[in-house]
């Protein structure tokens, strides 16, 4: 699980900050996001520093930590359920990471955490995630017209989602 000849995926650990900080203030992955661009390293520290993720990994190319993805665990009666986040540093998007972070994600989900269902929301303009995201099972469950205001214009997001099979 986890490695190729050129990207190792492991669980994000607090060293990584400084890379995926650069990673989420690239222009296309923050664009991806609902974050605001000019993010410091400290603010990333402290989000850190206040908990998380269910579970956060990260994507490895020669040592530098190049993109991440977490799953968010509902509650009480959506326990079944967590969402996902994940964004990969620019500079390396194409190169698989996106990919490999996805397929152990989701592994974790079905076959460590028990996770009946994957959901996220993307932006209907992302057409590279969109396509990973099909590629990996979700599926498109509906749009959300205006869903977030994003460099000056609202732009529409989709409801994407996998069952576990």
């Amino acid at each position: 699980m986890g490695q190729t000849d050129e990207i190792k995926i492991r669980a994000m650990e607090p060293a990584d900050l400084p890379d995926l900080a650069e990673a989420w203030t690239q222009p296309l992955a923050m664009a991806g996001t609902l974050g605001l661009p000019y993010r410091s390293l400290e603010f990333f520290e402290k989000r850190h520093a206040a908990g998380g993720p269910t579970a956060h990994l990260v994507a490895v190319i020669g040592g530098k930590a190049v993109g991440s993805a977490s799953l968010h665990r509902a509650d009480n009666r959506r326990v079944h359920t967590a969402a996902i986040g994940m964004a990969v540093h620019d500079g390396y998007a194409g190169r698989g990471a996106g990919t490999a972070l996805m397929a152990d994600l989701v592994g974790l989900a079905d076959d460590w955490l028990n996770i009946h269902r994957l959901e996220l929301t993307v932006y209907a303009d992302n057409a590279r995630a969109i396509a990973l995201y099909e590629r990996s099972g979700f599926v498109r469950e509906g749009l959300h017209r205006d869903y977030a205001w994003r460099a000056g214009a609202y732009v529409d997001a989709l409801a994407m989602a996998r069952l576990r099979p």
